[in-house]
């Protein structure tokens, strides 16, 4: 008789209470107990990295659990060393789950003599015995093909239509998707169309990185609900900036859906202090006490989406399929009823 192999969690430091969620809800699916395989991952007194796998992992189907986000250097090398400890200890694949892509924004070359970080990255992470990568949001599509293994990469915009149509039921007429920047129309459209809404775009224009000099807007905003939509939220300037030409153009309200929340700097500071009347973000990168505690943030749980995405790469079916309202819908069914 066949050992039917169950997927094995295993969680670094950088988001634990994703990586527990995650399990939790693989045991609502399962109907049976999946649990984070014990573990230690720390640090000798020089800040080198040393982990150990106290269970059997042998043959087993194993899922890193670690977004790369700050400590990035810190959260990357926790990822490849316990993918190097898995390799190293005959796990027969292993995937890592990457809620949150760091470096991907070093995707290209801007100017003469710089690196395409987010392709080293991928090769770490290849060479250290990855052999299969689940991510949310990559900042770039093409990021996908900077590695020579398997990459599903997982959309926060099925989440964030349930979470609006749940918001904002009863007036989604007036609801209007935003772009903060040209290089964001793609997402956006996407949520607009998923939503049925219409679309426009902040048009900014840089005289330094991180200088932006003029913002102008394409569309009518007009006793509009603004939703400005984005993969990453840094320091929140351009976003505040954003909401506020928004507001000056005649919008009723703005709220802003963000997938990854670095928040870093003075960021929690501005959003607080903003007009904008709520920021959503995901859980893929743990979000720290001030951003728990701010009035106008609210964070949607990834959990669900990542948990039956892993469920479904262990047993060989569809990851796309999540990308549907009709499939999400069920997998967030408590969080998001329909009215």
């Amino acid at each position: 008789m066949a050992v039917v192999i169950e997927p094995k969690l295993v969680s670094g430091n950088a988001n634990r209470p994703l990586a527990s969620a995650i399990a939790r809800r693989m045991s609502l699916h399962r109907g049976m107990s999946v649990s984070l395989v014990e573990a230690r991952v720390e640090r000798f007194n020089d800040q080198e990295i040393f982990v150990e796998v106290f269970e059997n992992v042998r043959g087993e189907d194993m899922f890193i659990i670690q977004p790369t986000s700050n400590p990035a250097n810190d959260n990357l090398m926790e990822l490849l060393i316990i993918a190097d400890a898995l390799r190293r200890s005959s796990a027969a694949r292993i995937t890592a789950v990457i809620p949150y892509f760091g470096y991907a924004r070093q995707d290209r070359r801007t100017k003469a003599r710089t690196p395409i970080s987010a392709k080293l990255v991928a090769n770490l992470i290849a060479e250290a015995g990855v052999e299969r990568v689940l991510t949310l949001d990559l900042h770039a599509a093409q990021i996908q093909g900077f590695f020579d293994i398997p990459v599903d990469n997982l959309y926060a915009a099925p989440i964030f239509a349930l979470d609006l149509e749940h918001q904002f039921r009863g007036r989604m007429e007036d609801v209007i998707v935003v772009s903060p920047d040209v290089g964001g129309v793609a997402r956006a459209r996407e949520l607009a169309k998923r939503v049925n809404c219409g679309l426009a775009i902040v048009d900014k224009r840089r005289t330094n990185p991180g200088e932006v000099a003029e913002m102008t807007v394409i569309g009518e905003v007009a006793g509009k609900t603004c939703i400005i939509v984005d993969d990453i939220c840094d320091t929140a300037g351009t976003l505040v900036k954003a909401a506020d030409l928004l507001l000056a153009e005649g919008a009723t309200e703005v709220h802003a859906y963000i997938t990854h929340g670095v928040l870093s700097g003075p960021a929690v500071e501005r959003i607080s202090g903003s007009a904008m009347k709520s920021l959503v973000i995901t859980d893929s990168i743990e979000p720290t006490e001030a951003v728990r505690n701010t009035a106008n943030i609210r964070i949607v749980p990834t959990a669900p989406m990542f948990a039956q995405a892993i469920l479904n790469i262990w047993s060989g079916t569809s990851v796309s399929s999540l990308f549907e309202h009709d499939t999400i819908l069920p997998i967030y069914e408590g969080l998001y009823q329909r009215g």
